[in-house]
Formats: structure tokens, sequence, C-alpha cells
């Protein structure tokens, strides 16, 4: 049966490889994007191989915005899933915690960890209603390894890993499972501004000696959403190669 699946962020890169991921699946998905052009260029690709996708408009720091997309979806049928997968991830490897400009690092944690809770929480009400439903929100493996000069990403980071915990006991007793996915450092166009030494740092350091696809998360992604992780809650499954282990 076709689910409804909303996919922040979904305009390109990672966010683009799981709503593309869940659509050859079968499901339909929803591009909630801030770009009208990435959200334009999105649907199309995906509609013009047959898939089924609506593109809609949404800054996820904007309450009203995730409101009107709320509706909007809610219109469609209600979703059976929330993926959230848009952030900010600039200034990696720049500056130490004490040189960050106050208004970026505020920018960074508004988008990472109150955009994350601020989608759950105006789709929670139809996720509730909705049997096996289920939230995936995307933490990254920097908040486990600590990753240096990116306090600002981390913060936001290792906040979307603690309110997954918190906000998979208050969804418990309406059936809704909400879980975290930690990627590693994975070559897409948000990462485009990553020094090279970050990058050799992960080949360097990884157990699977090769390059991270959108693909290995999008994979967990769909899995974490189906009903053979129908008894997992709370959890966050780190998908880096090996990077870091144990956290």
């Amino acid at each position: 049966m076709s689910r409804l699946v909303v996919v922040s962020g979904s305009g390109r890169g990672l966010g683009f490889s799981i709503a593309e991921r869940l659509a050859v699946g079968g499901d339909h998905v929803v591009l909630a994007e801030k770009s009208p052009q990435l959200a334009e260029s999105a649907q199309d690709t995906l509609r013009s191989r047959g898939l089924s996708a609506t593109a809609i408009i949404t800054d996820i720091s904007d309450a009203s915005s995730v409101s009107a997309l709320a509706t909007a979806v809610e219109r469609l049928g209600g979703a059976h899933a929330l993926v959230n997968n848009a952030a900010l991830a600039d200034g990696v490897g720049g500056d130490a915690f004490w040189e960050l400009d106050d208004d970026f690092f505020q920018r960074v944690m508004t988008v990472n960890a109150f955009g994350t809770w601020l989608m759950s929480k105006h789709f929670y009400p139809q996720l509730a209603v909705k049997s096996g439903s289920s939230i995936v929100n995307i933490a990254s493996d920097a908040a486990l390894y600590g990753s240096p000069r990116l306090v600002h990403y981390v913060g936001s980071k290792g906040a979307v890993l603690s309110m997954t915990r918190t906000m998979a006991r208050d969804a418990g007793p309406a059936g809704v499972r909400i879980n975290a996915v930690a990627p590693g450092l994975t070559r897409v166009e948000a990462t485009e501004r990553v020094p090279a030494d970050r990058f050799q740092l992960y080949q360097d350091r990884r157990v699977l000696a090769r390059e991270q696809t959108p693909d290995d998360v999008a994979g967990v992604v769909q899995f974490l959403i189906s009903d053979s992780a129908a008894f997992i809650t709370g959890q966050n499954i780190v998908v880096d190669g090996g990077f870091v282990m144990g956290q």
C-alpha cells in the first residue's frame, strides 16, 4: 500500500536521494524544500520517471510555513511518515567555538534543532491517527565524534539525537515511532565547501574503505519507516562505515 511520506530538504543531495528511494519503493513523497527552483526540479525529475511526488515550498524554521505545509499534506490524505532531513551544514572546519559569530550560531541551531522539533510538532497529529507511522530525524556522526571547529553544527545535531529519545517516549503511547540516523561525511552539494582534509580524515579512519554515498543512508531511512522496523523506536543508527563506534 502506498504511503505518503514528507521529506524535508529534499530538493537535492541526501534529501533527494531519500525521497527518490522512497518513491521508487512506491511511496508518494512530499518534497518539502525551501528553494523553489530545487523543489520544481526534484519534482519534475521524479515525475518524469513515473514516480509519485509533490513539491511544496517550505522553510522549516518558520512556524507559519510549516503549518501551511502540514495543512497541504492533510488535504492530500495525511502523512504516514516524516523524514526531518533539512539542515544547515555551513562552516565545517572553520572557526573554533570562541570565534563563531553569534547570529550564525543561532541560525544553525534554529534550522537544525528548532526546525526538526517544529516539523515534528505540526505533523504529529496526522501521524498519531495512522497505523505504523514514524518520524526519522537525520542527525550526524559529527555529534558523536565531536568534530573540531564545528560546535554550532555539532551542537544542533547533538540536540536532534537527544530530542529523538524524548520524542519517542512522548509519542510511544500513540504508536508513533521516532528514530534518528547519523550519517558520516558524504559527498553531496551541501558538503562541497567542506575542506579536503576533513574528507581525508574520514577516508583514513573508516573501517569500510570507500566513500559514503547518499544511498547508504536512504536505505536505512527506508527500513526505519517500514513495517520491518515496527518495534524500533528511540534509537540512533550510525551510518558512516565505522568511522565512530561505541557511542
